[in-house]
């Protein structure tokens, strides 16, 4: 859900800065198309982060049958 939400914000932010590159307003559009590439590098993050979880879940522990 978390995943969906960071590239929404970052489409959002790259139409935005479309906006204001269009209109001219050439700092406001690096800024707003950095921040845009920031939500998308946070929606990959927790897709990592979910994956990661969800293979150190399926893992079972390792039995050491060599106990005495």
């Amino acid at each position: 859900m978390i995943a969906r939400i960071w590239i929404i914000v970052a489409g959002l932010l790259v139409i935005v800065a479309a906006v204001f590159l269009w209109r001219n307003n050439i700092s406001a559009a690096f800024v707003t198309a950095t921040l845009g590439a920031v939500a998308w590098f946070l929606n990959y993050r927790s897709q990592l982060r979910g994956k990661i979880a969800a293979d150190e879940h399926d893992e079972s522990p390792i039995e050491d049958d060599d106990e005495i």
